[in-house]
């Protein structure tokens, strides 16, 4: 593993697009590919396709010439436009927790990533790859290192309400950021040395008119113990915080974040220099480095 390096992918909804133009400024700036990517929830989702072998080329045109998240969720409601489709979303939305364990059953977005993945299983990547997800039965994290592929992304991007669980050997699996947002920890268990992680997220204080109502306030429980959960997650040699103030569900910006993750890799080519050099055998040093997007 002397000349390996990991690549470590967070979650982060929509800003997760941005993972595919970091991964596409680093092949057009010639720096070499990852022996290992880890990722969770959207992390989990950018990983494992560009580990499956889709190319950072290949990974923008489907975000920006193929991808509509309404043609990929099993509940009609938000396939609805227009006031009435939006009216109408909301009491389908609640209708839909009083009766199931989420809003989305998750079926089509399965179905693509078999598709996109081509059926792989963990043994079948062009890259190392590994994802997480919470286990609410035990409440531990499940490491994804076999089976298939598709089913472990799906696991991994379980939001919960929205997506509902999936529920399997005895598990009930969902998002893995809850329990490790930025999984450096999955890289350094595999053995790797050398760590580069990419974190989405960015966290801000809120006023009262940011939480109006239940969802609102629950995604901002959810996001402040995430918040507090950083301070303990384990450190990479190099993290780059590649942010803006767009929320986790503004996924009709996914030109915008791609062209942040590429303009991420320009700015911080000094560190990411400093961070390859370590392949030929320099001292080893932390590093933190943000692009100017982060404010």
């Amino acid at each position: 593993m002397k000349n390996s390096w990991a690549l470590v992918l967070s979650g982060g909804g929509a800003r997760g697009f941005a993972h595919i133009g970091f991964l596409k400024g680093l092949e057009d700036s010639g720096f070499p590919k990852p022996s290992l990517v880890a990722g969770t929830s959207m992390g989990a989702i950018v990983g494992g396709l560009y580990a499956c072998g889709m190319s950072p080329a290949e990974l923008v045109h489907f975000a920006l010439k193929e991808f509509k998240i309404s043609e990929y969720l099993d509940n009609f409601a938000f396939r609805l436009n227009g006031p009435v489709g939006r009216i109408f979303q909301t009491g389908q939305v609640l209708a839909s927790l009083a009766g199931q364990a989420g809003v989305d059953k998750g079926h089509r977005v399965h179905k693509l990533f078999e598709k996109l993945t081509r059926g792989k299983s963990f043994d079948e990547t062009e890259i190392t790859f590994r994802c997480n997800a919470l286990d609410l039965y035990s409440g531990q994290e499940v490491v994804f290192s076999s089976g298939s592929v598709a089913r472990a992304m799906r696991a991994s991007m379980s939001f919960p309400v929205f997506f509902e669980p999936l529920v399997e050997d005895g598990m009930c699996l969902v998002d893995g950021g809850l329990l490790d947002n930025i999984p450096v920890a999955i890289a350094r268990k595999e053995g790797y040395k050398k760590v580069l992680a990419v974190n989405v997220n960015r966290f801000s204080s809120q006023g009262a008119e940011d939480l109006k109502n239940g969802p609102q306030i629950i995604f901002r429980t959810i996001e402040s113990a995430l918040h507090a959960m950083e301070k303990t997650t384990a450190p990479a040699d190099l993290t780059l915080n590649i942010t803006d103030d767009a929320t986790p569900f503004s996924f009709l910006r996914q030109k915008e974040f791609i062209e942040l993750g590429e303009r991420a890799v320009r700015e911080n080519q000094k560190s990411l220099n400093d961070f390859f050099a370590l392949r030929f055998g320099l001292p080893k040093r932390p590093i933190a480095a943000r692009g100017n997007s982060d404010g």
